[in-house]
């Protein structure tokens, strides 16, 4: 039988001040369902990972994931979780055109999708 516990509410500066003093846990989640299994398994945070592209949509790569979708996703695993934070993964060029297309994405992100984080990726900068 699990043992039961209460854990805070893990948030961003939680996050920063855990650096170098224990271990943080990440999963990949893209409903639902699975958020649920993983916050209530103690999972520190969960990422809504543009990879949906390939793992749920079938895409070849993860070029074909919109904005729209992961925003729909990001809610889904938001919904599921209670504790856990949420990391909304922006799909290819949410972010990179220009610094205010990709602060109006990050702002939808967080506003219609419920993450609590977003995560960038590639660039030299």
């Amino acid at each position: 039988m699990a043992k039961s516990f209460e854990q805070a509410k893990v948030t961003v500066p939680g996050v920063v001040a855990a650096k170098g003093t224990r271990r943080l846990v990440m999963l990949t989640a893209y409903d639902f369902t699975f958020a649920r299994i993983a916050d209530r398994a103690g999972v520190d945070m969960l990422l809504v990972g543009d990879s949906l592209a390939m793992v749920v949509q079938g895409h070849d790569n993860t070029l074909g994931v919109t904005m729209d979708e992961m925003i729909y996703h990001t809610r889904m695993v938001a919904r599921g979780r209670e504790r856990a934070l949420v990391v909304g993964d922006m799909p290819f060029l949410s972010y990179q055109v220009s610094p205010v297309e990709a602060v109006a994405n990050a702002g939808r992100m967080v506003k219609e999708g419920g993450a609590e984080a977003v995560k960038l990726e590639g660039g030299v900068n």
